[in-house]
């Protein structure tokens, strides 16, 4: 039975990173009209045990996005300076709803997997009380 639980436990940690990572997406998409504010990045990494990778990953640390951000040209603005520009963020929606897609999209594959992994034990168990 080791092998299903190792299934659910690995299976649950990718559920839990694509979590966090649709959570900084959803901060990315609300701060996108927020002045000089930087996209959240985040990277998955393999856990290890003893020296060896037990399949399962973990969310590495929040990286800022490093890429300019645009300067937008508003005098009214109370944060322009002398030439009438602001820094804005560097979110750009696009990439953002791409990446929620994806971060939903690979939840739902390791759900699938959980649900497949707990139905596999439950006929194995009923198969052993027979």
């Amino acid at each position: 039975m080791a092998g299903f639980g190792d299934a659910l436990r690995i299976v649950a940690s990718g559920m839990r990173a694509q979590g966090q990572r649709l959570r900084h997406v959803s901060e990315n998409i609300s701060n996108a009209d927020t002045p000089g504010y930087r996209r959240k990045t985040v990277g998955f990494l393999a856990e290890v045990e003893a020296g060896r990778p037990t399949g399962a990953v973990r969310v590495g640390r929040v990286q800022l996005d490093r890429s300019e951000p645009r300067r937008v040209h508003d005098p009214a603005h109370p944060l322009a300076g002398a030439d009438g520009t602001y820094e804005a963020s560097n979110v750009n929606l696009l990439t953002e709803i791409a990446d929620a897609r994806e971060a939903q999209r690979s939840y739902e594959a390791n759900l699938k997997m959980f649900e497949q992994t707990r139905r596999m034990s439950g006929a194995l168990f009923d198969l052993l009380k027979r």
